[in-house]
């Protein structure tokens, strides 16, 4: 027991945080609960959280998944979110159809828009950051509690190591760099391969993405993953414009 919760089963583990399967034995309701690592728990580390939840409270959104409470339990810092079904990263893991595929790409980006709308930047866009719930509903999570781990974590090139944009490794993270991360992540989707760097056009994969994706599509995946980041989309509002507008002509 932790609070109310029952911890059920470990679902993730990482240098930030632990990620639990917990039953809710007030509200009867089953819960992902990430608990911090206590290292990153400094005397700042609520005031900023704080902040960054309040930021986050207004990104009310289909694809993002709010947090349902954060708050010290046993001296642990603990967060409550809704409990999915798997990770993007999980189902990528086995066949897909293309369809579905761009149905996750559009909701991704969409995640995306919203936040960088709110100028708020995830830091840490990855595979295991997306959550998938009922009827292929994807939501993004860990707004809030990444950005301040990034400033707090004590390793070089903070975030996750695949998913770096090159300005981002270097200690400077901007919209331009969640752009990056999720222009990966989606070549992933599509290819089955997470590029490397140096991020060299074509990448390995690449006869996979033009059998799956129109020239159209590719060109906008290809700026979004652009080395230098003044050759990407400005943020994730262009980057979305962008892809509507080549969906629209598409059909």
């Amino acid at each position: 027991m932790l609070g109310k919760y029952r911890i059920e089963k470990r679902l993730s583990s990482g240098p930030r945080a632990d990620v639990y399967k917990a039953y809710d034995t007030i509200h009867g309701a089953r819960v992902a609960l990430k608990i911090a690592n206590p290292d990153l728990v400094e005397d700042n580390f609520l005031d900023e959280f704080r902040h960054e939840a309040r930021l986050s409270s207004k990104m009310e959104h289909p694809n993002i998944l709010p947090v349902q409470n954060a708050c010290f339990i046993d001296d642990y810092f603990v967060i409550a979110m809704r409990l999915g079904i798997e990770t993007l990263a999980d189902r990528m893991s086995r066949r897909m159809s293309n369809q579905l595929a761009l149905d996750y790409a559009t909701q991704a980006v969409a995640a995306i828009s919203h936040a960088h709308a709110r100028k708020i930047i995830h830091c840490d866009v990855k595979p295991e950051n997306f959550i998938l719930f009922p009827d292929n509903q994807l939501r993004l999570s860990d707004f809030g509690f990444s950005k301040i781990a990034l400033r707090t974590i004590k390793a070089s090139g903070s975030g996750t190591l695949g998913y770096l944009a090159p300005e981002q490794a270097l200690g400077r993270p901007m919209f331009q760099s969640d752009v990056f991360a999720l222009g990966l992540v989606i070549y992933q989707l599509f290819s089955g391969h997470l590029p490397d760097y140096p991020y060299k056009w074509p990448m390995p994969g690449y006869a996979r993405i033009r059998s799956k994706l129109r020239r159209r599509t590719i060109a906008w995946l290809h700026k979004s993953l652009e080395f230098r980041h003044q050759d990407r989309f400005r943020n994730g509002v262009a980057m979305e414009k962008a892809f509507r507008d080549i969906r629209l002509k598409l059909t």
